[in-house]
């Protein structure tokens, strides 16, 4: 529709000037005949009788005469006149809205064929820049961890097989005598010197480390988000609300939505305490302090047209639920003031205020 409107030549008539009708009316034509039938008759009469009654010879009775035959002849051509004025006012504001209708007719198909030719590629490029940094991200959180892993193993293996194996020295005589058995018995499948460190020897995931992981780091120079961002994929817990905040921001994004562009109102911790503790509705509505309309709206609307949407929303607030339970028993308010900074968190916010769970 828009190249159709682009290929088609815009018509200028539109604004062209009122061009004077040649010829004349039919209000010039029926006021002349009025004219003429007056003057006829009137002639008619004063020729046919010897005068006029009530008038007498000299210069008043021929003014009367005269008013008497052109004043109404005057009255015919001033309401000839009204009326052609008046119609020539209705045609151009005939043309006026013409006019008013053309230019709004070109304007909407210069904002459809804009809008048709921007958008495709714009949504694909945000699409592209999405799924590239998400990628990213995951490369840089596997790679480090498997690196940082791999150094702490060597770091504590290595001395251990050094101590248990040391190199023989110049000195030492040859026919040593060998060492005595271990009394333990043997693992039936022996450790090796790199193997696999146990969940139990990672260190727990710290409160800043947490509440950093889930702000996600700034740019590509942020270590410490990067390394809170590691440490908290370690963690059983932490990962899943991690991953789940991950795939809903990036499906945010597809719709233009940036946590950074949100500025909520902040709620106080006692309110942040309270709905962890199970208390929902009125009482911790302030933390539904989004209040850009534009992307409630556009979320609203995300929610209701597309199910995967929904879904990856509500396991992303059932997440969120679940960690702050745990999180609020141990935190200071300083920490929840913290916590409530974070993009996890402006995106809990957004979507409890668009799914009605703040009442």
């Amino acid at each position: 529709m828009a190249e159709r409107d682009k290929d088609k030549p815009f018509d200028l008539a539109a604004f062209a000037g009122h061009r004077r009708e040649g010829g004349l009316s039919r209000i010039e034509i029926a006021a002349g005949v009025l004219s003429v039938t007056w003057l006829g008759l009137s002639g008619a009469l004063l020729a046919s009788a010897d005068g006029v009654p009530g008038t007498g010879g000299g210069a008043l009775g021929t003014a009367v005469t005269v008013l008497a035959l052109t004043l109404p002849v005057g009255l015919i051509w001033v309401v000839a006149q009204g009326a052609r004025s008046a119609r020539v006012l209705r045609q151009e504001s005939a043309r006026l809205q013409a006019t008013v209708d053309s230019l709004r007719q070109a304007y909407l198909a210069q904002q459809q064929g804009a809008g048709m030719d921007v958008r495709p590629s714009m949504e694909k490029r945000i699409d592209d820049l999405a799924r590239a940094q998400r990628e990213t991200q995951d490369a840089i959180a596997t790679f480090a961890t498997r690196r940082d892993r791999a150094v702490e193993i060597a770091e504590v293996q290595v001395p251990q097989s050094l101590s248990t194996k040391a190199l023989p020295r110049a000195s030492a005589p040859r026919t040593a005598p060998p060492a005595p058995p271990s009394k333990t018995p043997p693992d039936d499948q022996p450790r090796l010197a790199l193997g696999t460190v146990p969940e139990d020897s990672v260190r727990p995931l710290s409160t800043e480390e947490f509440v950093r992981a889930l702000n996600f780091p700034e740019d590509t120079s942020d270590r410490a988000g990067f390394r809170a961002l590691r440490r908290a994929l370690e963690d059983r817990t932490a990962s899943k609300l991690v991953r789940s905040a991950q795939d809903i921001l990036t499906l945010l994004s597809e719709e233009g939505i940036y946590m950074d562009d949100l500025h909520p109102d902040r709620a106080r911790p006692e309110i942040w305490r309270r709905f962890a503790q199970g208390e929902r509705g009125l009482p911790v509505s302030a933390l539904g302090g989004v209040r850009d309309r534009s992307c409630l709206a556009l979320t609203a609307a995300r929610m209701k047209k597309d199910p995967i949407f929904r879904d990856v929303a509500h396991h992303f607030l059932r997440q969120f639920d679940r960690v702050l339970v745990e999180f609020e028993a141990a935190a200071s308010d300083q920490e929840l003031n913290d916590l409530a900074e974070t993009r996890t968190a402006r995106a809990f916010m957004l979507l409890g205020r668009v799914t009605g769970m703040f009442g």
